[in-house]
């Protein structure tokens, strides 16, 4: 399979397709590798968009994703259920955290991110109704990103740059800064008690601001979010498609000092292996939608929720979170990350160096990174960077030999970057 013919009949995602280089063709993928039709293997440095925690085919979930299609491959999920399904949404109540106030316990089933946050935004919009309220706006924060259908492009920055072609469409929300100090926990409160009864939610990715920028922030800022929403008795979403499952160092981000009334998870959920997203709501905020009146009742239903082989795979991936040591892995990989990318500070260019549990981040001083991109492929690893930033979120069995590579290829991608300090339109020629 050639590169040219690979995307004859195909439209690729976030791709100028008229300019774009032939993506690379892949034939298959072991562990940490992605194989190339050419025969040539690429570490893997971001995960599949970080969803492959355990790595490119586990022999566990995939004897689990076998098992399962000789059984029942599909069903619909409106009254009719299913053992994969309830297994999962036990255990997902059981791990997730909770407080005297809060229970994470009712989950329903979507199939990806995106709607997933979309599920959530309807959720505390109806839950407000349900309740003899009409709270229609969200407030979100600035660097943040939550997907890509209408509702979630609503609460993601409107200066991130993802959704510019639609700025006329999307719905106007709120917007402020995280609160990391004094000064910006006022401005949180001053919005929130200017338009608190206007807004059903605030919604927050926990601890890193993903696709917005790999941004990160402290436990203390978002329990002062948590404090603020609880102040002025506005909902919290918090948006764990990428920090779910182990990403910054512990099994879910948010703790018991900052539980939201509404998490999301997606991405590492069935260990990269299907499309499966779960909106999982706390104990009140359900309770909402139970009464006699069939209109309280939530009104969303996608086609393949719950679908039975995704939750096969999901329920093995909590599997090996149980028998295997993934979050210690986690915390060397953040080790290996600060001390293999620390060397990037010193060079011209490069504004932050940063870790959190298996996310390394190199942040320069302006949006270039794309054009460094083809570099990485020619230096054996698949790293994708992005705006003005350069990162690692490898799997979690990654092999500390290939995370030095991977870090090597960063270090050397970006000092030769710094030497020759190329423009957005001048991509890296690499040595």
């Amino acid at each position: 399979m050639s590169s040219a013919a690979c995307i004859d009949a195909l439209w690729l995602p976030y791709t100028q397709m008229a300019t774009a280089p032939s993506p690379l063709p892949v034939v298959g993928a072991s562990g940490a590798r992605i194989r190339l039709a050419d025969g040539r293997e690429l570490i893997d440095g971001i995960s599949s968009w970080w969803t492959m925690c355990h790595g490119y085919g586990h022999p566990h979930i995939r004897q689990a994703v076998a098992a399962q299609l000789e059984t029942l491959p599909h069903v619909m999920f409106a009254g009719i259920v299913h053992e994969p399904a309830l297994s999962l949404a036990r255990r997902l109540a059981a791990l997730l955290p909770g407080d005297g106030k809060r229970r994470l316990d009712r989950v329903f089933f979507s199939e990806s991110g995106s709607v997933a946050v979309e599920v959530a935004l309807k959720m505390a919009v109806q839950y407000w109704r349900n309740r003899g309220q009409e709270r229609r706006r969200f407030l979100a924060f600035r660097g943040g990103y939550h997907g890509d259908t209408l509702g979630a492009l609503s609460v993601t920055d409107p200066g991130c740059g993802f959704h510019d072609a639609l700025a006329g469409y999307r719905v106007p929300q709120l917007f402020a800064e995280l609160p990391r100090d004094a000064a910006t926990r006022d401005a949180l409160d001053a919005l929130l008690a200017a338009h608190g009864r206007e807004i059903a939610a605030v919604v927050v990715e926990p601890r890193v601001q993903g696709a917005g920028g790999m941004r990160f922030h402290d436990a203390a800022t978002l329990a002062a979010i948590r404090d603020a929403c609880d102040a002025h008795d506005v909902l919290l979403i918090a948006d764990e498609i990428m920090t779910g499952f182990g990403r910054t160092g512990t099994l879910f981000a948010s703790d018991e000092n900052a539980v939201p009334d509404i998490l999301c998870l997606s991405k590492a959920l069935t260990g990269g292996t299907l499309p499966l997203a779960a909106t999982v709501a706390a104990d009140q905020v359900f309770a909402a939608f139970c009464s006699d009146r069939g209109e309280d009742a939530f009104m969303h239903g996608p086609t393949f929720m719950a679908n039975p082989l995704a939750c096969a795979a999901a329920n093995a991936s909590l599997d090996l979170f149980e028998r295997e040591p993934r979050l210690a892995q986690v915390a060397a990989i953040e080790r290996q990350l600060r001390a293999g990318l620390a060397p990037c500070r010193a060079l011209p260019g490069v504004a932050d160096v940063r870790a959190i549990g298996a996310i390394g981040v190199v942040q320069l001083d302006r949006p270039v990174a794309a054009g460094l991109r083809p570099a990485f492929a020619e230096r054996g690893v698949w790293v994708r960077p992005f705006g003005d930033i350069v990162y690692l979120a490898p799997p979690f069995v990654i092999e500390a030999a290939d995370l030095t590579a991977l870090t090597t290829a960063v270090c050397e991608v970006v000092a030769a970057w710094s030497r020759q300090a190329p423009s957005a339109s001048c991509p890296l020629s690499t040595p």
